[in-house]
């Protein structure tokens, strides 16, 4: 009984007030399969290790939506199994924490 999963995954950067486009273009480089065989590995679990290597290449502050389905790549983020957008830090200071 096989647990594998199939999870692929899309990067898409903003492009123009409320659209999005292919990261770098259509660069497959941001396009993908990733097969997990734990169950803890979800679409979640995918997203987290691809930001991971994106902090350890030095290319973590890019504004991105990070969109992930089980199986194959749907239309957006309205069929996917999760999403999720990624903005840089502006102003490099974190807001005050309520007491």
């Amino acid at each position: 009984m096989g647990t594998e999963t199939d999870w692929v995954c899309r990067v898409d950067e903003p492009h123009g007030s409320r659209n999005w486009r292919p990261y770098g273009g259509h660069s497959e480089r941001w396009r993908g399969t990733v097969a997990t065989d734990d169950p803890k590995e979800d679409a979640e679990y995918v997203v987290t290790d691809l930001v991971t290597e994106w902090g350890m290449r030095g290319t973590g502050e890019q504004h991105v939506r990070v969109i992930v389905w089980e199986g194959e790549e749907g239309v957006g983020p309205e069929d996917a199994a999760f999403t999720v957008e990624i903005q840089p830090e502006i102003d490099g200071e974190c807001p005050p924490t309520a007491d």
